[in-house]
């Protein structure tokens, strides 16, 4: 963060990992996991330019939309969530 802290917004749902937006237009910004505040998703609209990082996985592939279909880039797939 550089600025507007103090505007974010969290929702812990119950089993889940902390969903954190901005408190005015309500954009997603990352999420967190309750137990190890060190892991971090940052959504990928929260940069201004390239964060000079790559996807390393994707997770989820078994709940993806049929109309989007996954790339075959060589990425690791996980049908629900990757385990640690």
């Amino acid at each position: 963060m550089t600025a507007g802290e103090d505007r974010i917004r969290a929702w812990r749902p119950d089993g889940g990992w902390e969903k954190h937006f901005c408190g005015d237009c309500g954009s997603a910004l990352f999420s967190r996991d309750p137990d190890d505040h060190d892991l971090v998703g940052v959504r990928m609209g929260g940069f201004d330019n390239d964060p000079g990082v790559r996807p390393e996985h994707r997770q989820f592939t078994d709940s993806a939309v049929v109309w989007e279909p996954i790339p075959d880039d060589g990425l690791e797939r996980h049908p629900g969530a990757r385990s640690r």
